[in-house]
């Protein structure tokens, strides 16, 4: 079982950064996929951007959505039990609620959102135009 709360979100405008927080609870945090989600009224809940990690290579590999790669970054910390999304270059149609999530498997960027074990109850983020 695992527990998570987002935090971080808010109003911001086009052109700025927000940094969402995610901690999570329970036991065995590194063999979790951690991913973020986001969704608007009316739509799918959509894939963002997931970290898994690996204890072979003791290293995290990184997932994004085309919408967010080169200006999201996903990461990880393990000691702490958190996942972090550095949110850059935000424009208005990044506006979403963003739900953190886990799962032991990584689907892949079409996963649909029920195929995924665990979730936060989200965080609005609102951009400005």
């Amino acid at each position: 079982q695992v527990q998570l709360v987002e935090s971080g979100g808010g109003l911001v405008q086009a052109g700025d950064s927000l940094r969402l927080s995610c901690a999570a609870s329970g036991r065995a945090f590194t063999t979790y996929v951690m991913y973020w989600f986001r969704q608007v009224p009316g739509k799918e809940r959509e894939f963002v951007a997931a970290v898994s990690w690996s204890t072979i290579t003791w290293s995290a590999s990184t997932y994004y959505s085309d919408s967010v790669k080169g200006r999201f970054t996903i990461s990880r910390d393990n000691a702490k039990n958190m996942v972090y999304l550095q949110m850059n270059s935000l424009n208005p149609e990044d506006t979403a609620v963003y739900y953190c999530a886990a799962d032991q498997k990584y689907y892949g960027m079409g996963v649909p959102s029920y195929q995924i074990d665990y979730w936060g109850q989200g965080t609005q983020v609102t951009v400005s135009s």
